[in-house]
């Protein structure tokens, strides 16, 4: 990514905007001098993770600059700032990974008094265990885990929990995301342990049930899933309600649906990493999206369910009565949010997982 350079004594801005799939803000280098970095905005967030026209809005409206940057796993966010030297104002990281960098004293403590928007969340999605009282972050969306399947091939009742999957009727015919603590997640929901188990009993039981799973495994992949599920390319897979969404609107035959039971629901927050360089320009792009308009906004662009209660009576009827991505409280009471595992038992999850993927399929 090419960010904005700004040379101390030197008169000399070279400015290359680079429109691509995201059609991100982003500049050759970041900004050196204290003026630049009063006029800039740098956020760091998921690819595609928010609608390109509010990122102008934002800047019409507060006469800050953006410089966006994008992650493609929580992890590859964490190791970046750890590092030091970042230039970032803004991060949204997911719930677990929030809890890890607040033990690792690498998040600021939110001015609540600074916060304009913070009446238009949702109190069910504020106060979570991840991050009591909000202190460090506040809500950006949140989904679930769950089954998309085809109706061309699989009826509404075959899917309604996650053991149906293990069903051998549907022999290479699932598509599974490519992500340790939501396969091992899901195995360990489907045999009625915690998602965020530290057992190494459980752990062992959670492997011998994805083994088991194999042969009714048809490629274990990322974001290439959604297009090969529009494609008719596979009966069912494991995916998050946002991807889902994509996938629902672009081919009318899939549906998702939140297992009965146990299950993974998780958020993606907005925290104000120790290393910021403009404090208030963070502080205006927070109360910018906990505006209900831009929340509304964003949430149709993405698909993804938005949090804020005011920003959710602005979308249509038909979508927030729709219990794909908005399922009812009774549904959301069996679900948990992943906790950090810490380095020991994080390895452990992983692990598993690898050598899951290495079996081979007879």
């Amino acid at each position: 990514m090419k960010r904005l350079a700004w040379f101390t004594g030197i008169i000399l801005v070279t400015v290359t905007l680079l429109v691509g799939i995201n059609m991100r803000v982003a500049y050759l280098e970041r900004p050196t001098s204290a003026t630049a970095t009063t006029k800039t905005l740098t956020i760091f967030n998921w690819g595609d993770y928010i609608d390109p026209a509010l990122l102008k809005k934002f800047e019409k409206q507060t006469g800050y600059q953006v410089d966006y940057e994008t992650f493609d796993s929580n992890e590859a966010m964490l190791t970046k700032v750890e590092k030091g030297g970042t230039h970032y104002d803004i991060l949204i990281p997911s719930d677990y990974m929030i809890q890890k960098m607040k033990k690792q004293n690498l998040l600021l403590p939110l001015d609540h008094s600074k916060l304009t928007g913070y009446q238009n969340y949702d109190p069910r999605f504020l106060n979570q265990p991840f991050d009591k009282g909000n202190k460090y972050s506040l809500p950006y969306f949140w989904g679930t885990l769950g089954i998309v399947y085809n109706d061309k091939y699989v009826k509404a009742d075959e899917v309604k929990t996650w053991n149906d999957l293990w069903n051998t009727k549907w022999r290479d015919s699932i598509m599974l995301y490519d992500s340790s603590r939501d396969m091992m997640g899901m195995a360990l929901a489907a045999n009625g342990d915690s998602i965020n188990s530290k057992h190494q009993a459980d752990l062992m039981a959670a492997k011998g049930r994805l083994d088991a799973l194999m042969p009714n495994v048809k490629a274990i992949i990322a974001d290439e899933m959604k297009m090969y599920m529009v494609q008719d390319e596979a009966k069912i897979a494991v995916d998050y309600s946002g991807d889902a969404s994509i996938m629902v609107d672009e081919n009318p035959h899939l549906h998702y649906v939140v297992p009965n039971g146990a299950g993974n629901i998780w958020f993606d927050n907005m925290v104000i990493p120790k290393s910021v360089q403009n404090k208030p320009a963070a502080y205006a792009f927070m109360n910018f999206m906990s505006e209900p308009k831009n929340a509304a906004d964003n949430a149709i662009y993405n698909g993804y369910a938005t949090p804020n209660q005011a920003a959710a009576k602005l979308l249509p009827k038909a979508t927030l009565d729709d219990q794909q991505w908005y399922p009812k409280q009774s549904v959301l009471d069996k679900l948990t949010t992943y906790e950090d595992l810490g380095p020991y038992w994080t390895e452990e999850y992983n692990d598993l997982f690898l050598e899951f993927k290495m079996t081979t399929k007879r």
